[in-house]
């Protein structure tokens, strides 16, 4: 439950502070303006970092060991973080972007001793690099990949979904070797990106800028060496797959400009992203692509990460070699992709004649008022026990609803969110850990079936709505599935305690769902206050009497 409240906290924070950062965006010109380079084509606020900063830093302060390592990394951190206000509100040289950098990799490798003192199986066995080269190389690796993430923030929810899934790899290799401050600072730090992704997919209403880019560059490479670097079995070559397609983007765009006889910092559109979407897709469907391709490597890296140094260095060059050789191919066949006339035809003009029966939408909505917060209520009686903090919990939380109905009405679906995306886990958690006697394995089988059933519903609600501003599915909801099947299916059979895969797929579920009901309803939230507050009231009695 510690990291689980952690990461909770992280979203909570994030989510709370987007409003506040944007309309501090506007105050002070902190805006992303479009041109010829970029892809938006309307001004939006670039200071989601700053709530992406503020969101992990706060549960990292909170609960981890004030140690060397913990000091030094929030110091570095805070360093890019404020090189990148200036930088968002002012612009910067990339020189002085360099010397923020370079300021907080001496923090991390001197303060936190932050070194790559092996390269493995690479060098002649027993081998440590000299001290002197250790720093350097690991100056340079921090650099390179603070950069690499800054430079891979080209599009819509780009950069938040490579480094979501970079943390979520990097929390599980804490796990695996015990280091409880890699597993808080990485789960800190996803759950601050998930918060902050439902506003940057495409399109996005708010951009994390250089605060947030380059803040998580340097958190990834410092986790992922801190974590492979020592006595431990893992790979030290692992943070080069993690990390190895920005990398990969970085350096090959900045090989082709000084090819080219330009400076290698010189803006451009000849990133992977841009080659992308000159190959005919969708900025969406480029992101996907991205995505796909990230979420490989991190497969590969669970499957080798204790394998010879060798065979993932020649793993991660014949990728290299792959990605490089697609787009060199493509762009001299001038290779486009091509939709099929009869798709366009057949399977949209299909959807189309049943979004127009009004019928299917109506029985799938009313369907999922009725399922969603029925399912909500009935898992509030399912766990065996509620511990008292959770009584303490829903108390707060039906205090902040009922202030929210009575005193500020138009942030009432603002509320309602906040309060099942954080009471939700918590009592799908207490239903994993233990059932009630009660429970008997017939209503056990239909309490999992009815998940099935909540998410089939939602999912026609989100397709056949016919509102032009509903909720619409998303390239983060790829992360979220991706995650979701992965990591139930870890090879430790530790990590399987409480049903974990089960627990996973409830919590998506239901919040997706949360998402799908709120944002259809269309501020009629009467009935669905109701419910969420009775089913906070069963939280706060079941905990209060210690049943």
């Amino acid at each position: 439950m510690f990291y689980f409240s952690s990461i909770l906290l992280a979203v909570f924070i994030t989510v709370s502070l987007i409003p506040i950062v944007i309309k501090l965006a506007e105050k002070y010109q902190m805006v992303d303006f479009p041109n010829p380079r970029k892809v938006h084509t309307r001004p939006i606020p670039r200071i989601g970092g700053l709530a992406i900063a503020l969101g992990a830093f706060i549960p990292i302060i909170f609960w981890s060991a004030a140690d060397d390592f913990v000091r030094a990394y929030l110091a570095g951190a805070g360093i890019l973080v404020l090189f990148g206000l200036v930088d968002d509100m002012k612009g910067l040289e990339y020189k002085a972007k360099f010397t923020g950098q370079a300021l907080a990799a001496l923090a991390v490798v001197f303060y936190g001793g932050v070194r790559i003192h092996s390269l493995g199986t690479l060098l002649p066995e027993a081998v440590s690099l000299p001290e002197w080269l250790a720093a350097l190389l690991s100056i340079v690796a921090v650099i390179g990949v603070t950069n690499a993430i800054n430079l891979a923030d080209g599009m819509d929810g780009l950069a938040g979904g490579i480094s979501l899934l970079c943390f979520a790899f990097i929390g599980y290799l804490g796990y695996l070797e015990g280091n409880s401050a890699v597993i808080l600072m990485s789960l800190a730090l996803a759950g601050a990106i998930f918060g902050f992704l439902r506003f940057n997919t495409y399109p996005a209403s708010l951009f994390m800028g250089d605060t947030g880019s380059q803040l998580l560059g340097f958190s990834a490479v410092v986790l992922a060496v801190k974590v492979t670097q020592g006595s431990t079995p893992l790979s030290p070559l692992l943070p080069l797959i993690i990390l190895g397609f920005p990398v990969l983007d970085t350096l090959t765009v900045m090989v082709e400009r000084v090819r080219e006889g330009r400076s290698p910092f010189s803006p451009d559109k000849k990133h992977f992203h841009h080659r992308l979407l000159r190959l005919g897709l969708s900025h969406a469907e480029a992101v996907v692509v991205i995505y796909l391709i990230q979420a490989v490597l991190i497969v590969a890296a669970i499957l080798f990460k204790y394998y010879n140094d060798w065979v993932l260095m020649i793993i991660y060059t014949a990728f290299s070699t792959a990605v490089i050789s697609s787009f060199v191919f493509a762009d001299k066949a001038g290779f486009q992709f091509q939709r099929h006339p009869a798709f366009d035809h057949k399977f949209k003009g299909g959807l189309r004649m049943i979004t127009e029966k009004k019928w299917v939408i109506r029985a799938a909505f009313g369907m999922s008022k009725i399922m969603i917060p029925f399912l909500f209520l009935f898992s509030c009686l399912v766990s065996a026990k509620i511990p008292g903090y959770a009584s303490v919990i829903a108390v707060s939380f039906i205090l902040l609803v009922a202030a929210a109905l009575f005193f500020a009405k138009k942030h009432l679906g603002l509320c309602l969110r906040i309060v099942v995306y954080l009471t939700i886990p918590l009592v799908l958690y207490f239903v994993e850990v233990k059932k009630a006697a009660w429970i008997s394995p017939g209503i056990s089988a239909l309490y999992s079936l009815s998940f099935g059933l909540v998410a089939f519903f939602a999912l026609l609600t989100v397709k056949f709505s016919r509102r032009t501003k509903g909720f619409r599915l998303t390239t983060m909801d790829f992360l979220v599935i991706f995650i979701a099947m992965v990591v139930p299916n870890l090879p430790e059979q530790s990590m399987r305690n409480h049903h974990l895969e089960m627990l996973a797929v409830e919590i998506i579920v239901m919040l997706f769902s949360y998402e799908v009901l709120i944002t259809e309803l269309r501020g009629k939230f009467n009935a669905l206050t109701a419910s969420t507050m009775a089913a906070l009231a069963i939280v706060g009695i079941r905990g209060g009497v210690g049943w």
